[in-house]
């Protein structure tokens, strides 16, 4: 007899419900793997995302069994109870339909939290001869590598209470991006970028639960990124920049 799987699948909107769904059991299966029968062997109203299915894009990242994960780097028998999986879409975003969540609120927030470069104004508008220069073992630089392969797949962003129980808190993917350009020495919106994360629903609501370096498929550290966030801050406040 071929071995099965039982898979409770979110139907609808927030309004929605579990469906129950067998697929048959196959050797090195991931998760997308089974979205993808159920969607194209069972049914084909299921909506969901996904793109490169090699842990390059981030999009195909859902809820499996209470946590956040890359469906598409998730092997079903290291994550399967009893022969039974239950997927749902990421939390703390809206669910659209199924398993699809809309992103908008998540990218809004990099927005908010200034998350994109500003190169410092060039003297008379004049064109610089050559790239900067950001020598790879200065402080600078390392704090800046640290979190630069952030893809922004929402795992971190569902996975924190925090923006569970306060949905303006920014959150650790912003804020790590925000960490990253504040460490960025040809960013010219430094000043800026830090006021914007000063605030209530910065980098001070984050009770550093670890939550989002724990589930980061990229082994990044947010927790830490934000807590940079902070020391910086704190030195401002005395005066001091770091």
């Amino acid at each position: 007899m071929e071995e099965t799987l039982t898979v409770r699948v979110w139907r609808g909107a927030e309004d929605g419900a579990l469906e129950a769904f067998r697929v048959p059991a196959r050797d090195n299966q991931t998760v997308l793997d089974v979205v993808t029968h159920i969607q194209r062997e069972l049914d084909p109203t299921l909506a969901y995302r996904f793109a490169c299915r090699v842990g390059m894009c981030g999009s195909c990242a859902m809820v499996v069994n209470g946590r956040a994960r890359w469906t598409c780097r998730t092997h079903v028998r290291k994550v399967t109870q009893d022969g039974a999986l239950e997927l749902r879409p990421l939390a703390n975003l809206p669910p659209i339909r199924d398993l699809a969540t809309d992103m908008a609120p998540f990218f809004a927030k990099w927005s908010r939290a200034m998350g994109r470069f500003q190169p410092k104004d060039m003297e008379g508008g004049a064109v610089p001869e050559d790239f900067a220069v950001v020598p790879p073992a200065s402080a600078k630089r390392q704090a800046a590598d640290a979190g630069i392969e952030c893809i922004g797949c929402g795992v971190c962003h569902a996975s924190c209470d925090i923006v569970g129980w306060n949905p303006d808190y920014l959150g650790p993917a912003a804020l790590n991006r925000a960490w990253t350009l504040v460490n960025d020495v040809r960013d010219g919106a430094r000043d800026d970028r830090l006021a914007a994360v000063a605030g209530d629903a910065g980098c001070h609501a984050c009770h550093s639960t670890q939550g989002c370096t724990e589930r980061c498929p990229k082994g990044l550290d947010p927790s830490g990124a934000i807590a940079g966030l902070k020391r910086t801050l704190f030195w401002r406040a005395f005066g001091f920049d770091r």
